[in-house]
């Protein structure tokens, strides 16, 4: 038989971070009625995947199995379940907010970091190649540039510059 959870000062901590980070706000408004998972597509393709379960997670203050957990990368941000949530949680922000506060433990999942990276080199996923280009042209569309001095100076304010 499992462990009882004990919700003692540290779990409650969690709670307040979350609560306390932008997009986490709404948190304690959920009273469990499922609606989230229900609605949610991630879910048709993923039936382990539950949106009412972290947030019941986060309220117990389950830190290290909520910020290491792959579901809050899961997230497809459609706010499916923000709009039909009888309480007016907004699901998708406090994912987001998970998902910052597991960036700043510096727990991002590999794929992540291969995009960040490609992004702090590029300024974009995928490499530009003169290809495009030309088939922009024929199709009468500006050229792409290859580099993007404003995403630049973005990443030098942020915290992406410092993601290994």
């Amino acid at each position: 038989m499992a462990e009882p959870i004990k919700i003692d000062k540290e779990a409650l901590s969690f709670r307040d971070e979350v609560l306390n980070t932008p997009g986490g706000e709404h948190l304690l408004r959920c009273f469990a009625c499922g609606t989230c998972t229900a609605s949610c597509p991630v879910r048709e393709v993923d039936e382990n995947y539950n949106p009412r379960r972290i947030i019941r997670m986060t309220l117990l203050g389950m830190r290290d199995e909520v910020l290491r957990s792959d579901f809050i990368w899961h997230c497809s941000t459609c706010y499916t379940c923000s709009e039909r949530c009888p309480q007016g949680v907004h699901l998708t922000s406090i994912m987001r907010a998970l998902k910052n506060i597991a960036v700043r433990e510096g727990i991002i999942p590999e794929a992540y970091r291969m995009q960040a990276k490609s992004i702090r080199a590029m300024g974009k996923i995928y490499e530009i190649e003169d290809f495009d280009n030309k088939k922009r042209a024929r199709l009468g569309l500006p050229e792409l540039e290859k580099k993007c001095p404003d995403l630049e100076a973005i990443i030098a304010q942020g915290e992406l510059k410092d993601l290994k």
